[in-house]
């Protein structure tokens, strides 16, 4: 996975184009840190086909919004597809896996308890 360089907490007071703040990369997963702070992050993801992130479980809830194409989630075992404009909850401490059939994009937002 890469993160582009350079481009990280974007700024306040104006509107983005959410798509175009990451590009693509042949067979790679590219992150853009949209907002980091104590309380979670904010990441923009771009999958390209037959890419993804291998099962592992994180200490924090994980909501996934995808904004452009599919992406495949597996959960604590169960397979889920969510398309643009669906979300889906990863739990903490659950198990889960993200694969690219096709070219996706996502955000991920992932909240720190309080």
């Amino acid at each position: 996975m890469t993160e582009e360089k350079g481009k990280k907490n974007i700024q306040g007071a104006q509107v983005l184009e959410l798509s175009g703040l990451v590009s693509y990369g042949e067979g790679a997963v590219v992150s853009r840190t949209l907002m980091e702070s104590s309380a979670g992050t904010v990441t923009l993801f771009a999958f390209d086909t037959g890419q993804g992130l291998s099962e592992h479980t994180a200490p924090f809830d994980a909501l996934v919004q995808v904004i452009e194409g599919e992406g495949e989630y597996t959960i604590a075992g169960k397979l889920y597809r969510v398309g643009a404009g669906q979300i889906v909850l990863m739990p903490a401490g659950k198990p889960h896996a993200v694969r690219a059939e096709k070219r996706f994009k996502m955000i991920l937002t992932m909240l720190r308890k309080a």
